[in-house]
């Protein structure tokens, strides 16, 4: 029988103590918790690093106010469960004297890179947009490495984003407001495999 979230794998709280434990003992180890059930993330490469760090820098230029956060704990589903973006962008005191997990109110835009692993199709590209859509993060940004395109959603509707726009790696994105960024995409067509 399917786990749903209103039946959960466990506690949240459970799950909290669980993911504190995990990343103190197993270097690299992040868990998450969408739709009452466990999910890990899988290790990073070199060249996502070199994505976030290419982001960072645009972002920074255009809003040195904001900061990217890389890996910070959001509570989302209306508080029953924990997703770990890749990157917030929020104001640099955004999570100041917050514990693991934060709120996504201050999140203005949610970014997650690709992997290689097996549940990229349905982490990134089916879970993620609802969850964020759902906390009401204005914008989503998939870097798709596996498929060598970007995608941006928007406008959030409660349940989903109502707007979705993706490009192929090498042309120019608009992210919208409150972001309000063009991306030059070309140079991640050099980190895909």
């Amino acid at each position: 029988m399917p786990v749903k979230a209103d039946r959960p794998h466990m506690l949240i709280e459970e799950f909290e103590e669980l993911a504190f434990t995990a990343r103190n003992r197993m270097e690299g180890l992040q868990l998450e918790f969408i739709d009452g059930q466990l999910r890990s993330r899988a290790l990073r490469d070199g060249s996502h690093g070199l994505v976030v760090q290419w982001l960072t820098r645009i972002c920074m230029q255009h809003h040195p106010e904001l900061w990217l956060h890389p890996g910070r704990g959001l509570r989302v589903q209306a508080g029953r469960g924990r997703a770990i973006p890749h990157a917030s962008l929020a104001h640099s005191d955004a999570f100041a004297g917050h514990g693991e997990w934060s709120d996504p109110d201050a999140v203005l835009m949610a970014v997650e890179v690709t992997s290689w692993d097996s549940d990229t199709d349905r982490r990134h590209r089916q879970e993620k947009p609802r969850v964020y859509g759902e906390s009401r993060i204005p914008v989503y940004l998939l870097i798709d490495r596996t498929e060598c395109q970007v995608s941006v959603y928007s406008e959030p509707g409660g349940h989903r984003y109502e707007t979705v726009r993706t490009v192929p790696f090498g042309k120019d994105v608009r992210l919208p407001d409150p972001v309000g960024i063009t991306l030059p995409t070309e140079p991640l067509k050099d980190w895909v495999r």
